[in-house]
């Protein structure tokens, strides 16, 4: 299978030698469960996207520190392929802003929580397993780091799985997208670089309990075999 990862931001420039950029994270966690995975960057910020659409088999949408509503003409765009992508059919992951784009794109509607700002290690839990879950424990644990959330699900969208924080957390609009808002990319340590980093943005009592949730392991590969079970169905 040939993936196509749709890149909407770029890791800040001193965590790159550490982390990254948000492609390579998907990349490495997903080629650890499947080394014939192919991959192909497409840099939609800069208004890079594929010649042809079947280029590849499959696509992943990013996360990014801008909003989906923002005013920004590369989202207005975003939003115009997610919708080719979904008249397709076109097997398709969106993660924390690909999550809320997706429900923005399909009739759905994402804004800022009252709740504040999601950080750190957060369980959210699903109402009843679908096919391609690993049909064991239906509570999973993921890194989070959002304060948009999704209010309004996208035309015929099925919530599979939230928390009381975020009630829309793992969503599906037929059998062809899939988004979670948490990150199943992100590592305990570039969670905590991002809380130091946001630490006066995301307020002392998010931040303090943020930072104390890293005593648990996120559920990454579990989330990521979940991922490839969809996009290989």
């Amino acid at each position: 299978m040939k993936l196509g990862i749709l890149k909407t931001d770029t890791v800040r420039p001193e965590w790159v030698p550490e982390f990254g950029e948000y492609p390579d994270m998907f990349i490495g966690l997903l080629a650890a469960l499947d080394p014939d995975l192919e991959f192909s960057v497409y840099d939609v910020e800069q208004g890079e996207y594929p010649q042809d659409i079947d280029e590849v088999d499959a696509y992943l949408i990013t996360g990014s520190k801008s909003s989906v509503y923002d005013d920004k003409p590369w989202i207005g765009t975003l939003i115009n392929f997610v919708r080719e992508l979904d008249s397709r059919h076109k097997k398709t992951v969106g993660i924390c802003f690909g999550h809320q784009l997706v429900a923005q794109a399909l009739g759905g509607k994402t804004e800022k929580s009252p709740k504040g700002w999601g950080v750190g290690l957060h369980t959210h839990r699903f109402a009843s397993a679908p096919a391609w879950h690993d049909q064991g424990e239906l509570g999973f644990d993921i890194l989070v780091s959002h304060q948009d959330q999704v209010v309004k699900n996208a035309s015929g969208a099925k919530v599979l799985a939230g928390s009381d924080f975020c009630e829309n957390a793992v969503c599906q609009v037929g059998e062809h997208i899939l988004t979670f808002q948490g990150h199943p990319e992100f590592v305990a340590d570039y969670s905590r670089e991002i809380m130091e980093f946001r630490r006066e943005m995301i307020g002392e009592q998010a931040y303090a309990g943020g930072v104390a949730s890293l005593v648990s392991e996120p559920q990454r590969m579990r989330v990521a075999r979940w991922m490839l079970n969809f996009l290989e169905a």
